[in-house]
């Protein structure tokens, strides 16, 4: 019987360091997670960021080129006139 008690012990010894070690790896994982998690955030942060940036300069870009198309349109209008005048 002893040596049945002593194979016993043995694997519950065992038993109890797999457990360990897997809780080990587990609070690996939890901490990789948690960091992941935090780099998720920072980058969904700078997305909504750089977003509202591009939407800004979008409407910048856009109300520029409506006032190209008037300057280029009162420049080519102006000329237009001079060249008459000038005949």
């Amino acid at each position: 019987m002893t040596q049945q008690a002593a194979a016993l012990q043995t694997y519950n010894n065992e038993l109890v360091k797999c457990i360990e070690e897997l809780c080990s790896k587990r609070d690996e994982l939890n901490r990789q997670i948690k960091q992941e998690e935090e780099e998720k955030e920072r980058l969904q942060h700078d997305i909504r960021v750089l977003s509202e940036k591009l939407s800004r300069v979008n409407e910048s870009l856009t109300q520029r080129l409506a006032a190209r198309a008037t300057f280029d349109r009162t420049i080519a209008e102006t000329e237009a006139a001079y060249t008459k005048v000038c005949q």
